[in-house]
């Protein structure tokens, strides 16, 4: 097994965390992202490189609410797949949650095997409170449009599945 080091995004890493979210965004299992975007959420970034600095994975942890993220943009390249790479991601964005004192994780995706591994279960549709949900569907976010299974959102979300793990 090679050696990869998964640490915190800068924003060297930006372009090239695009440069691995394009074939996703293409084959229509995540959303794009402008660049602007991505800049703007490098710190919520981890990504994985080989032993000669190449860019392998990256993952993000967003902020939802007090004790409530979600884990996205989880890539690894298909060179890499079933070599830890992605395990090893979603522990550090795990551990970073923790360390903000969040208690529960969303994901959305079609990589269903793979999350329960970590602890995560499929989730209906209500997992807050009304009142945390009428502060959250005021979020301009698309991802928390996700969470919240709004209907403008369904044409990305199709085939997808929401899940949830406490920490």
């Amino acid at each position: 097994m090679s050696d990869f080091t998964v640490r915190p995004a800068t924003t060297r890493d930006v372009r090239g965390i695009q440069r691995m979210l394009e074939p996703f965004v293409q084959r229509r299992i995540l959303l794009g992202k402008d660049l602007v975007v991505l800049y703007e959420a490098v710190q919520q970034f981890v990504v994985a490189e080989d032993e000669h600095g190449t860019l392998i994975g990256c993952g993000a942890l967003h902020v939802m609410w007090e004790d409530l993220g979600e884990i996205r943009t989880l890539i690894v390249v298909d060179e890499w797949l079933h070599r830890g790479v992605g395990r090893v991601i979603v522990e550090k964005l795990e551990d970073a949650a923790r360390t903000l004192g969040i208690t529960r994780l969303f994901c959305l995706t079609f990589e269903v095997e793979f999350f329960q591994r970590r602890g995560f279960a499929p989730i209906g549709e209500q997992v807050v409170d009304p009142d945390v949900y009428s502060q959250l569907i005021r979020s301009p976010d698309e991802g928390v449009a996700e969470f919240l299974d709004l209907a403008h959102v369904k044409p990305n979300t199709l085939g997808n599945t929401r899940m949830l793990k406490r920490l």
